[in-house]
């Protein structure tokens, strides 16, 4: 049938997947890097896709396609919001903040002090279960935090974790190497600027160093710094 649906242009695609997060049928992919329309009959026409493009990529054309398969569409969103593992810990999300709310003092009662707000930007935090293309990376600022660091400061998500999208990882306790990984998300995303936070103990030596080679290894001039603090919950240098 003849009906309007969205096109895209490979050449302007910046593979940012801001599209495919705006794709709630889920019409969208990504196929070597680049947002390309999977199903015709999985995208409604509507154009939620449109305005988050950054570089124009995305328009309307009217061409024979497929009807919009409602049914279908729905039951495949449904399939893939069941995970094989049962955990929805793996799916990627942004979360938006408010930080002219959040700056303003939470009054505590005598019996229950003030809590700080978050500062997390996204999910998931875990270097290894993180996506290596995500919309969340796109002119990001990155944290690559060891684990402990949040615990050992007190004031870890103001000073370090607002505006920034956070990994974290413990290199003596998970197998493997973190700098692949590290390495394609800084291939193939368009990071601003990276800050490691790492203890002063000896291990934590192995997240800075898989930094610095995935800085290497991208072949990108990349501003970054390494903040270390003590078991104390001092900031040893900045």
């Amino acid at each position: 049938m003849l009906r309007q649906i969205i096109k895209i242009d490979k050449e302007k695609c910046n593979g940012c997947e801001l599209c495919v997060t705006a794709c709630h049928e889920g019409a969208i992919g990504m196929v070597d890097g680049k947002a390309e329309l999977l199903r015709d009959d999985y995208c409604d026409g509507l154009g939620n896709c449109l305005p988050v493009c950054p570089t124009g990529a995305i328009s309307f054309e009217l061409r024979e396609a497929l009807e919009f398969n409602e049914e279908e569409m729905k039951k495949n969103m449904e399939q893939k919001a069941d995970l094989p593992c049962g955990c929805p810990g793996t799916n990627a999300k942004e979360i938006s903040r408010n930080h002219e709310t959040a700056a303003v003092p939470v009054v505590s009662t005598q019996a229950t002090p003030a809590a700080a707000p978050t500062e997390l930007n996204q999910w998931p935090v875990q270097i290894k279960l993180v996506p290596v293309k995500s919309s969340y990376f796109y002119n990001a600022n990155l944290l690559i935090a060891a684990d402990c660091c949040a615990y050992a400061y007190g004031n870890f998500h103001q000073e370090y974790m607002r505006n920034k999208i956070t990994l974290i990882g413990c290199p003596k306790l998970d197998d493997g190497d973190y700098s692949e990984k590290l390495t394609a998300i800084l291939k193939e995303n368009n990071i601003k600027s990276v800050t490691v936070a790492r203890m002063e103990v000896p291990c934590c030596g192995g997240i800075e160093h898989a930094v610095v080679t995935a800085l290497k290894n991208s072949g990108k001039m990349i501003p970054w710094q390494v903040v270390t603090i003590s078991t104390d919950g001092q900031i040893l240098d900045k």
